[in-house]
């Protein structure tokens, strides 16, 4: 329709509520979700490109919510995770931010930095004598 037909104009103009007034206030926002940011997830993916390729993990899934971001790693599709590195800010000036947790509950290591947490996910090289 062109701007100046008579009935575009009209469609435009949607009628009020009678609980629709200027003075009502506004819903407040939802809470923001926490997430990771593009650096925490290039560490991250890092270490699960390694493992992958190493043949320990095959899968993983991302889960953002209102009091943290998680990132599940699985060894096949249909399991439980084996891990779970978790962003938490209300632990953040407490015990630190990010955790890595094992499929039992068990929190291997804790704190304020991405990078220090998610070495103990690191596959560590044995010597072998013989």
């Amino acid at each position: 329709m062109e701007p100046t037909d008579e009935n575009y104009f009209a469609a435009q103009v949607v009628p009020l509520r009678r609980n629709d007034t200027a003075a009502s206030p506004r819903p407040a926002p939802p809470p923001a979700q926490v997430t990771f940011n593009r650096q925490e997830l290039r560490e991250i993916f890092d270490l699960y490109g390694r493992m992958v390729a190493a043949g320990e993990w095959r899968d993983y899934a991302l889960d953002f919510t209102i009091q943290k971001a998680v990132f599940s790693i699985y060894r096949r599709a249909a399991e439980f995770p084996l891990y779970r590195i978790e962003k938490n800010p209300k632990t953040a000036r407490k015990q630190g931010a990010y955790s890595v947790v094992t499929a039992t509950g068990l929190i291997l290591k804790r704190g304020h930095e991405l990078k220090p947490v998610i070495n103990v996910l690191e596959k560590k090289l044995n010597l072998v004598s013989g």
